[in-house]
C-alpha cells in the first residue's frame, strides 16, 4: 500500500512539511510529487535526511524563492495534483496527500481555481463531493459542510434541498464506507441565529432544512437537527455524535481548528479515491524557516490516509 504526497505550493511549507516527514515512521509507504532539489534544500535547512525518502521530481519551472509566489510555478502545483490522481484512479496509489496550495496564484495564472476540493472532483468526474474536517481529541470531531468557498452572501441561495438532501446522502455513505461507522448519527446545524427562531430570524430551517432532514429520517439515517450552531458544538450534544454538517465554511470550520489546529485534517468525501490534506495555508512566513514548521497537521493527514485505505483493502473482494 502506497500513498502518493503533492508537494503543494513551492513558495510554502509545503517542500518543508514533505523534508520533515522523513524522519516519520510511515515514511517508506509514501511517494512524493515535487522538486527534488527544492525539497533536498529544505530538509538540508531543518537538518533532515531525506535520502530514503521516494521522491518522484517534477522540477519547477521558475526558481523558487521561499514566501515568494512566483505566477510561473501556479501551473506545475496543478500538474503534481494530475499526477496523484491519475496515479490514484490507475491503482498504483491507495490514495493521496496535499500540501496546501495558493489558490490566488493559480487564479492569477488563469485558471478558474477555486480549492483543492473543486479541482479533484472535476478531474476525477466526481459527480459531488462534500469537504469534511476531522480533528480534535477522543471523540474525535468530524465537521462536514454544505458549502464551501463562496461569498456569505451567495450561502442562503445556495443551500437547495436538492444540495442538501446530496451532502447527506455523501457523508451519511462516506462515513459508513470510509470511516467503518455502521449507523452514523449526523447533527444539522441550522443556518440563522437560533435556528431561525421559529421562522422569527429567517425561514430557511423551515422551507428546507427541516423538511429534507424528515425526509431523509423516514429513509432511515440517524439526523438531528435543524440545531442553532451556537450551542451544537457542546459536548452534551457531540456526546450523541459522528459528524456534525455545518452550512458553511465559516460556521463549522472555526470549533474545528480550535479543538484541533495543526492536527486537524481535511477529507474530500464523494470521490471515487481517498484523499486527505492538512488543515492549513500555505503560511507563506513561515516556509524554509529553521523550526518554524509544525508537521502535525500533515502528519495526521498521512496517517489517517492510511487508516482509510487499509480499511478500503479489507472490505475489496
Amino acid at each position: 500500500m502506497k500513498l502518493v504526497i503533492t508537494s503543494g505550493e513551492p513558495a510554502g511549507i509545503g517542500p518543508d512539511l514533505c523534508a520533515l516527514l522523513a524522519t516519520e515512521p510511515f515514511a517508506n509507504s509514501v511517494t512524493m510529487l515535487g522538486d527534488r532539489d527544492l525539497i533536498a534544500a529544505r530538509a538540508a535547512l531543518h537538518g533532515c535526511d531525506i535520502s530514503k525518502l521516494q521522491i518522484e521530481h517534477h522540477p519547477t519551472p521558475a526558481p523558487v524563492v521561499a514566501g515568494a509566489l512566483n505566477v510561473a510555478n501556479a501551473r506545475y502545483v496543478l500538474s503534481l495534483l494530475d499526477r496523484a490522481v491519475a496515479g490514484c484512479l490507475s491503482g498504483e496509489f491507495s490514495g493521496m496527500v496535499t500540501a496546501p496550495v495558493q489558490k490566488s496564484v493559480i487564479a492569477e495564472s488563469g485558471h478558474p481555481f477555486t480549492g483543492h476540493t473543486e479541482y479533484l472532483a472535476e478531474r476525477t468526474n466526481a459527480p459531488f463531493v462534500v469537504m469534511l474536517l476531522v480533528g480534535g481529541d477522543a471523540p474525535v470531531l468530524r465537521v462536514a459542510l454544505v458549502t464551501i468557498h463562496m461569498p456569505l452572501s451567495a450561502v442562503p441561495a445556495a443551500i437547495t434541498r436538492r444540495r442538501l438532501i446530496d451532502t447527506l446522502h455523501t457523508l451519511n455513505n462516506d462515513l459508513r464506507e470510509k470511516f467503518g461507522i455502521a449507523k452514523p448519527r449526523i447533527l444539522v446545524a441550522g443556518l440563522n441565529p437560533h435556528a431561525g427562531e421559529s421562522g422569527y430570524l429567517g425561514r430557511e430551517e423551515i422551507d428546507v432544512i427541516a423538511p429534507v432532514i424528515r425526509a431523509l429520517q423516514h429513509e432511515g439515517m440517524l439526523l438531528e437537527g435543524p440545531l442553532p450552531a451556537d450551542t451544537l458544538f457542546t459536548p452534551h450534544h457531540l456526546a450523541r455524535a459522528d459528524a456534525v454538517l455545518a452550512m458553511y465554511h465559516d460556521q463549522g470550520l472555526p470549533v474545528l481548528k480550535h479543538a484541533s489546529f495543526g492536527r486537524g485534517v481535511n477529507v474530500t468525501l464523494g470521490l471515487p479515491i481517498i484523499r486527505t490534506s492538512v488543515d492549513h495555508g500555505t503560511a507563506l512566513d513561515l516556509a524554509g524557516k529553521r523550526d518554524a514548521i509544525d508537521v502535525g497537521s500533515m502528519r495526521a493527514a498521512v496517517q489517517l490516509a492510511l487508516e482509510l485505505a487499509a480499511r478500503r483493502a479489507q472490505q475489496a473482494p
